[in-house]
């Protein structure tokens, strides 16, 4: 008797727990049921993936898209746009909007905005400050919720908790893992008449490596005496790279495609305004040790950054003009292209931008391919070379700073519960992304 799926991905090669190697992959209900030759099987909908990878499902763990509050640079339901294009499936959204998310009731405000608008499933994160330390373990624990960022470095918006003694308040008080922006901003404070006008290349001079390593130091003294989790973004430095691998058991690692990809001083050269983000792109020696840490399994997540602004505000001379740059779009194609460039394994892809968000964070059934869990797809073409453009970024921001490269490795579909979203390049469904679990604070039946 042949099986029946509501959706059947057949001929493709999968890429999971097992390893890779050609296998179909059965959907029913919106879970993985069956993994393996399904060839006699039948399904409401078949999905021919010959020639493509079939992935788990792409999550973005760290994304900016400015609502409420900003919504002229992007919005809940066009940064969700990006995010499926670009075959993402799952996305975190940062806190530092106008109002702040920094209150049960924003958290909240953001969940109902994202309802019926957002194309990708999300959580968002509780932002945490100097004032709001006692009610972090109530928004930690809401659902929807992927725990607390805390800002120790100035970057957009007015969150800041600059000193030893904030830091240490929050990371008592909660009890998941945190992420935080770590640049000191004593020495930022120090550095800023460093900024030469319209100089971008001064930027990296301004929030110099030394200001990373000072406070990812500090942060990581600070979480062994409260004896709690750190998940630290956004590495740009060599030195935090070496410092972090000795701490492992306390601190997780995210690293960029920019800091990865993009090279100081020549980026600033060429694209001025729009190469500038927080902390800052940085010259050879970093991108090596970045990719280093990527081979000595230092790195736990690849997260965007996700942060446009208008390239009106980016031709602002330097340094009014704002930084950050949009990225959820481009992650899997800028990185399927190191893949083809042999700076890392798919399998390692894979592991970077799926597995271990699950393993961090602690999702509930995202983040594998595997029996029982949801239905989350990233279809790839490896062999698809196409040029970047700002025309084929959905942002409402229009424009990347990977503008005019040429990638080898594409995204053509964006399944979500076993939903198709994208498929060659058109939104095939609307609206329909929900709140992302975690096993720390699973929803009530």
């Amino acid at each position: 008797m042949s099986q029946t799926f509501d959706l059947l991905l057949k001929g493709g090669e999968v890429v999971n727990h097992a390893g890779r190697g050609p296998a179909d992959v059965g959907v029913r209900d919106g879970k993985v049921v069956e993994i393996g030759d399904l060839s006699q099987a039948s399904a409401g909908e078949v999905i021919d993936c010959t020639g493509l990878h079939v992935l788990p499902g792409v999550i973005d763990s760290q994304v900016h898209f400015r609502e409420p509050g900003m919504e002229w640079k992007e919005d809940l339901q066009s940064g969700s746009l990006a995010a499926v294009m670009g075959g993402v499936t799952a996305v975190f959204e940062m806190p530092n909007t106008e109002p702040t998310t920094t209150s049960p009731d924003m958290l909240t405000d953001k969940l109902n905005r994202a309802r019926d608008r957002m194309h990708c499933d999300h959580a968002f994160y509780a932002g945490g400050t100097n004032e709001n330390y006692d009610i972090l373990p109530v928004m930690e624990q809401m659902v929807g919720c992927c725990g607390v960022k805390v800002f120790m470095g100035a970057s957009t918006g007015s969150l800041l908790v600059k000193d030893d003694q904030g830091v240490e308040r929050i990371l008592r008080r909660i009890k998941r893992r945190a992420a935080f922006h770590s640049e000191d901003e004593y020495r930022l404070e120090e550095r800023r008449g460093l900024a030469v006008e319209g100089d971008w290349t001064s930027h990296p001079v301004v929030r110099d490596a030394e200001a990373a390593m000072m406070s990812t130091k500090r942060l990581v003294r600070l979480a062994r005496k409260t004896g709690k989790r750190i998940h630290v973004l956004h590495i740009s430095t060599a030195e935090e790279m070496e410092f972090l691998s000795h701490h492992r058991d306390i601190a997780s690692v995210e690293a960029t495609p920019q800091h990865l990809t993009l090279e100081a001083p020549m980026i600033y050269e060429q694209i001025k305004g729009r190469a500038q983000m927080n902390p800052p792109l940085r010259d050879r020696h970093h991108i090596d040790g970045l990719w280093r840490g990527i081979a000595l399994g230092v790195v736990d997540v690849i997260g965007s950054d996700h942060a446009p602004h208008t390239l009106e505000e980016k031709a602002k001379p330097y340094p009014q003009s704002p930084s950050g740059m949009p990225g959820v779009q481009t992650l899997v194609p800028v990185m399927l292209d190191h893949v083809n460039a042999g700076r890392l394994t798919l399998e390692r892809f894979v592991d970077l931008t799926s597995h271990g968000a699950q393993r961090v964070f602690g999702i509930a059934g995202k983040g594998r391919m595997a029996r029982g869990w949801d239905a989350d797809f990233t279809l790839v073409d490896m062999n698809h070379s196409r040029e970047i453009t700002d025309e084929w970024s959905a942002s409402k921001s229009g424009w990347t700073p990977f503008a005019g490269r040429t990638v080898k490795g594409w995204p053509m579909a964006t399944i979500i519960r076993g939903r198709v979203v994208m498929r060659d390049g058109e939104l095939t469904a609307s609206g329909s992304g929900k709140p992302v679990h975690f096993m720390e604070n699973l929803p009530e039946d």
